[in-house]
């Protein structure tokens, strides 16, 4: 296992993560991939439950081996008095804790903010819950779907004479791990620049959520306008949808700038709309959409998917076919920019995983080893917080570890 590399933007933070499934591990796995050294700590029980989730490779998740790479696994008991003595000490070093229980759990266990903050004032405590940490349902469980629908995503999502859909990821939980690292690394800065302690960062899921939903809020605030669910449309920007081609395969489209709604026109021979001017603004369009929409959909049902595209990329009108991960994997942009990077299993058989984003230019990220085996690091980083041979080999017995 290579050492983490000294030219990473993250290089020297110590970050231990008491989380499980996806928002809190996802939060730590960026900063992983960007030279922090996390340390993950699990139950010695089986561990995290990520480690079986979905599509198995002798025994262990796929999704388990990218989610955790590049960290440390430490396995601790915290039901029995010296795990959680062991874990203390591991925050008294630390730089940050990424936790994902629900809210009052930590402070069962002795180790909420108030503690925390007196053991390592420098310590930095981001917390993913499903409602945060306050309020009338921060102790009701809240997964990633759960933020979805109250922070208003799902609401919006499929077509209007159905109910509302999901995406096919659990995007809510994704969202907060976002907003749990951008907060972190403020939370860093002020402590590092401008000579402040540590704080807590507070992330709901449903806030995470609820952020992302553009002029929602002002335009009902003012307009008492409710957004409702539009297909594959983008309400009140035109034209933005997917349509058919002759041989059956979809595209997505977005012409809805002035100028570029003018090429898509005269790339599909219509020069009378490229000249109307109704149509020169966006209000204009989407006055008109149906009607618009009508028209592409028949100008795309006369060709292929290969020929609109390639139609649409000499008229510079964004356009794209809708990929499954099949198409990624032999995708030239995907393959230019290292979106599949190698990684190996416990067996050494070389497996593709997705590559590091974002892209830094002078301290980029790295993926340098994948999810560890459960406990993998428990010498290693034992030893390192002083405990002797001896003590290590009486954790073990004693179930501390």
């Amino acid at each position: 296992m290579p050492p983490t590399t000294l030219d990473k933007p993250l290089s020297g933070l110590k970050i231990i993560e008491l989380g499980t499934l996806i928002a809190g591990p996802f939060a730590a796995r960026i900063c992983a991939e960007f030279g922090a050294q996390v340390i993950k700590v699990e139950a010695p029980d089986g561990g995290d439950p990520l480690r079986k989730w979905r599509k198995l490779y002798q025994g262990t998740s796929l999704w388990w081996f990218v989610q955790s790479r590049n960290k440390r696994s430490l396995t601790l008991n915290l039901k029995h008095p010296e795990g959680l003595d062991i874990l203390r000490k591991l925050l008294s070093e630390a730089d940050m804790l990424i936790e994902n229980f629900r809210p009052g759990t930590l402070e069962k266990l002795g180790l909420g903010w108030d503690e925390l903050h007196a053991l390592n004032p420098k310590l930095v405590m981001v917390r993913l819950s499903g409602f945060g940490q306050t309020g009338p349902l921060k102790q009701q469980p809240g997964f990633g779907a759960v933020g979805e629908s109250m922070g208003g995503l799902r609401y919006i999502t499929g077509f209007d004479d159905r109910p509302p859909v999901r995406t096919g990821i659990s995007i809510g939980d994704s969202i907060a791990a976002l907003w749990g690292v951008i907060g972190g690394l403020m939370a860093l800065r002020h402590r590092e620049v401008n000579g402040g302690k540590g704080q807590m960062v507070d992330v709901a899921l449903y806030e995470a959520v609820f952020a992302m939903m553009e002029s929602m809020v002002p335009e009902f605030d003012v307009m008492g306008f409710v957004r409702e669910r539009s297909g594959n449309i983008m309400p009140g920007i035109t034209p933005s949808s997917i349509h058919t081609c002759r041989d059956g395969k979809a595209v997505q489209i977005g012409a809805n700038g002035d100028a570029i709604f003018r090429r898509f026109m005269l790339a599909m021979g219509r020069q009378d709309l490229a000249d109307d001017p109704d149509l020169t603004d966006n209000a204009g369009r989407d006055a008109r959409r149906d009607e618009i929409y009508r028209i592409i959909d028949a100008w795309t049902a006369q060709h292929s998917q290969e020929q609109v595209l390639e139609l649409l990329a000499s008229a510079e009108v964004p356009a794209s076919r809708i990929y499954s991960v099949a198409d990624m994997f032999s995708d030239p942009q995907f393959l230019a920019r290292d979106m599949f990077i190698e990684g190996k299993l416990p067996d050494g058989k070389s497996f593709k995983m997705p590559g590091i984003v974002p892209k830094l230019s002078e301290t980029p990220g790295s993926a340098d080893w994948t999810g560890p085996a459960l406990g993998e690091h428990n010498e290693e980083l034992l030893a390192g917080l002083g405990y002797s041979e001896s003590e290590r080999k009486r954790f073990r017995e004693e179930g501390v570890i």
